[in-house]
């Protein structure tokens, strides 16, 4: 037997050898060249699942995404309530805070002395109750 056209190692591109053929040898047998395509796509493809997976085991950043979420979400809620209350807040009522909150930071020592000062009796009431 010898190599005809119709032999399998004969290549179909003439000046082709057999080691630098780039067509398939056998139906089912990938070339070099799809054979690193494909190695290429799996290191890909795992690399995407490694990070998927090193993402979801990261607990720490899991949770910081999370307390971000709830705070954004209570911020938000209370922005709302805010702005409800100030809604339903007559205009008088708004005026005589806004006098109050502008007179308690012009007198912070006072207020705070004061506030200290009832903090005091309110402990010293209570510990003389208690008895």
């Amino acid at each position: 037997m010898t190599d005809g056209p119709n032999t399998p190692n004969t290549p179909d591109v003439p000046g082709a050898s057999d080691a630098s053929s780039e067509r398939r040898t056998d139906i089912g047998t990938p070339t070099p060249d799809e054979l690193r395509e494909q190695v290429e796509r799996t290191r890909d493809e795992l690399g995407q699942t490694i990070e998927a997976l090193a993402g979801k085991a990261d607990v720490k950043a899991q949770a910081k995404e999370k307390t971000a979420q709830v705070a954004d979400r209570i911020h938000d809620k209370a922005a709302h309530t805010a702005q409800l209350v100030h809604d339903a807040t007559p205009e008088p009522v708004l005026d005589a805070a806004g006098r109050v909150a502008s007179t308690a930071r012009a007198n912070r020592k006072p207020l705070l002395v004061a506030g200290a000062a009832l903090l005091v009796v309110l402990l010293v009431w209570r510990g003389r109750g208690c008895r």
